[in-house]
């Protein structure tokens, strides 16, 4: 692509991605890249664009998905049912470093828009394509949402109280599947400037979060059963989790290994002899007496408001955390120095930058921050690049320019 660099400096400064993408899974992975600096073009259907585009209006007017996913691209809306539509976005692929799509299943392909085909005529492209199940097994063709991949992975079956599962309270399969994405189309670009040879990558939300879960499946092979749902509390160490102290507070803490163990029975719950007590001497014996050990807990902290539990367990550097809720992360002191402001059709818009740092020395840049785009709000710049008039593309006799139900996005 011939446009200046948006981002001087950072490590991506001078990667095009042209992404095909929708929700929530491609559309995290190439925020990340745009983060860095890479120029990210986003297709997107004319008129209504990523359906995420309408998930909520709560951010005045916005989608919240939206605004979080989609700083920093350029939007292109193309009908990609015409003939002109698809050339178009052929001839950017044609330019670009890499190329993103989360289709349903098989949608890419019928455009002729698959990894070989696209590959054959660039061997230097990286294609990610961002599934539900992957291109193999019996459930490739199947469309896939996060909740589901949660429910088919087991993550419900873990999460939650034991008397009733819970999903994830944050799209996890989606966030699992975009970094999968992100890291291997680093890994890819690498592997590029190395070698000269691009790359063909599929990312799944199924394989991601199955990833995500061999903990799990790893105490399940060899024991036999799955770890069971224990609330706030682990599964498999404690004390780790909510306890209640006096006026009806509760803390947050963790005991990782013996010493601490020890600590935390000296030093907070004033009873150093309980640290010896057959049955919570080790982690083992602990987690297979977990209510009388909470019980014990509780009642050594119940004298005590939560501010003062917080300050003796600081003290014996027991790892400790209050329970917030999300307007609490809002004012989160620990955020404070990191909030900053990104430009939208709504207008300014308080944004945290992505959590990588870049810190290289005199070479050190910012992670890039931009602009969420309106639809189609750069069709013309760039569609300019390539000697195309917008126009060419008002023809398709679609007023909305939907794909079609079997071509939209397979994966949320």
């Amino acid at each position: 692509m011939t446009a200046p660099s948006a981002a001087p400096g950072l490590p991506l400064d001078g990667i095009t991605v042209v992404s095909l993408e929708q929700a929530v899974a491609a559309p995290y992975a190439t925020r990340q890249l745009a983060d860095l600096g890479a120029r990210v073009i986003k297709v997107e259907r004319p008129g209504g664009g990523d359906f995420a585009r309408t998930y909520d209006s709560s951010v005045k007017g916005l989608a919240s998905y939206f605004v979080w996913l989609n700083r920093g691209k350029e939007s292109v809306a193309l009908d990609l049912k015409s003939a002109a539509g698809l050339s178009a976005l052929t001839a950017m692929i044609g330019r670009a470093d890499v190329f993103v799509q989360n289709l349903a299943p098989g949608a890419a392909d019928r455009m002729g828009l698959s990894a070989p085909a696209l590959r054959a005529t660039d061997p230097k492209l990286i294609v990610c394509d961002v599934s539900g199940y992957g291109p193999d097994g019996p459930l490739g063709d199947r469309r896939a949402y996060d909740l589901l991949i949660q429910c088919e992975t087991g993550l419900l079956s873990v999460t939650g109280s034991a008397d009733a599962p819970a999903k994830a309270g944050i799209s996890v399969a989606d966030i699992a599947g975009g970094m999968f994405a992100f890291s291997s189309i680093l890994a890819a670009l690498y592997t590029r400037a190395t070698t000269g040879d691009g790359a063909a990558l599929s990312v799944s939300l199924f394989e991601s979060l199955t990833e995500w879960m061999s903990q799990p499946m790893y105490y399940a092979m060899y024991t036999g059963a799955p770890p069971p749902r224990t609330g706030t509390s682990h599964a498999t160490i404690a004390p780790y989790g909510a306890f209640r102290t006096a006026g009806g507070g509760s803390v947050q803490l963790a005991v990782q290994n013996d010493r601490e163990w020890r600590r935390l029975c000296d030093q907070v719950l004033g009873r150093p002899a309980v640290a010896d007590d057959p049955r919570f001497a080790t982690n083992p014996a602990r987690v297979a007496n977990r209510d009388e050990l909470h019980a014990e807990i509780e009642a050594a902290l119940a004298g005590y408001p939560a501010e003062k539990v917080l300050e003796l367990l600081d003290a014996a550097q027991i790892a400790n955390g209050r329970m917030n809720t999300v307007v609490d992360l809002l004012d989160h002191p620990q955020l404070a120095h990191r909030w900053a402001e990104v430009d939208s059709p709504a207008g300014p818009l308080r944004a945290l930058p992505s959590p990588i740092s870049l810190a290289r020395g005199r070479n050190s840049a910012a992670p890039a921050l931009g602009a969420i785009p309106a639809v189609g709000e750069h069709t013309a710049a760039v569609l300019a690049e390539f000697g195309l008039a917008d126009p060419v593309l008002a023809d398709s006799g679609l007023a909305d320019g939907e794909l079609g139900a079997r071509d939209e996005a397979g994966t949320r």
